[in-house]
C-alpha cells in the first residue's frame, strides 16, 4: 500500500448487510457476472466483519480495520492509524498519523468523498453526520436511501458528477450502498410488501447491485485500487433472528474483494 497510495485513486464500495452465503452463491450460480468479472478468481474472501451494524463497521473500516481474514492470524491490515503496539501493522502497511483514513488520506494530497446510503449518511441527525463528517465532501439524498428501488442508480449518478470534477487531485471514495438493506422485498419480481423481506429478495438486490456495478467502476479513473465489501450480514429467520446488530454467524461473516483497475473493463 505505501506504493499505491499517492500514485492510485481509492474507491472503497460497501455492499451494507450483504451477507458472504448470498453473495458466494450468487457467483457460484452466475448471477452476479459483473461482480465475477472482477472479483479476483471469481470467488468472495471470507472474512469477520469489525462490527454488527453500519455504523460500528463503518467507524472501524474509516479506521483501517476492514473485515478480517477468517483463518487464524495476526493479519497484516492495509491501512493503519499509527499506534503504537499494533500487531497488525506491517511493512507492507500504510500508516498514517491522523485519527480515521479520510484524514489521513487528506494529509497525503486526497480529495475525500462519501456517496451515503443508509440512515448513518443522511445528514439529517447530529449521528447521522458522524460518519460523512470525516470526508471534504459527502453525499446523500432519499433517492439513495434504502427505501428507493432505484437507489445504486442514484449514486452512481452523483459518482460521475464527482469524477468529472476531481480535477487533478488524487480521489479517495466511499460508496455505501443501501440497496441489500431492509426493505428490499421491491427487488424480487413478483414480492409485494406483504411479503415482506426474504433471503431471497436479499440476493434479487445482489443482482439488481451487480448490474450496475459496471458502470460505478467504468467511471473511476486509472489506476484505482479497489476493495468490495460488505461492513455485516443480516439474519432472515436464523436461530429465530431477523436483522443485524446481534453475534449471528449470518451478521458477522461478509464477502471482501480487492483488486486494481488497471485498464478499462
Amino acid at each position: 500500500m505505501n506504493e499505491i497510495v499517492g500514485s492510485h485513486d481509492l474507491l472503497l464500495v460497501t455492499l451494507d448487510t450483504l451477507r458472504f452465503d448470498v453473495a458466494q452463491e450468487s457467483m457460484e450460480s452466475g448471477l452476479t457476472p459483473e461482480l465475477a468479472r472482477v472479483v479476483p478468481g471469481g470467488r468472495w474472501k471470507r472474512r469477520h466483519a469489525p462490527g454488527s451494524f453500519t455504523y460500528a463497521s463503518h467507524a472501524a473500516m474509516l479506521a483501517g480495520f476492514l473485515p478480517t481474514p477468517t483463518e487464524p492470524g495476526p493479519h497484516p491490515r492495509l491501512f493503519a492509524a499509527a499506534f503504537p503496539g499494533s500487531e497488525t501493522t506491517g511493512g507492507r502497511t500504510w500508516a498514517f498519523d491522523a485519527p480515521d483514513l479520510p484524514s489521513g488520506l487528506a494529509r497525503a494530497g486526497y480529495h475525500t468523498v462519501c456517496v451515503g446510503g443508509v440512515g448513518f449518511f443522511n445528514k439529517l441527525t447530529p449521528l447521522g453526520s458522524a460518519l460523512p463528517g470525516l470526508f471534504a465532501e459527502s453525499h446523500w439524498e432519499p433517492s439513495f436511501g434504502v427505501t428507493s428501488p432505484t437507489s445504486f442508480e442514484s449514486q452512481i449518478e452523483r459518482v460521475a458528477e464527482v469524477v468529472a470534477r476531481a480535477g487533478d487531485r488524487r480521489l479517495f471514495l466511499l460508496v455505501n450502498v443501501a440497496s441489500l438493506h431492509q426493505p428490499n422485498w421491491f427487488h424480487l419480481p413478483g414480492a409485494t410488501r406483504e411479503h415482506g423481506d426474504t433471503r431471497e429478495s436479499h440476493a434479487a438486490a445482489l443482482r439488481y447491485v451487480d448490474r450496475h456495478i459496471g458502470r460505478l467502476l467504468t467511471l473511476m479513473r486509472r489506476p484505482c485500487f479497489v476493495v468490495i465489501c460488505s461492513d455485516h450480514g443480516t439474519a432472515y429467520g436464523e436461530d429465530g433472528h431477523t436483522g443485524h446488530r446481534i453475534g449471528h454467524e449470518v451478521v458477522w461473516t461478509v464477502p471482501y474483494a480487492e483488486f486494481i483497475l488497471e485498464k478499462d473493463l
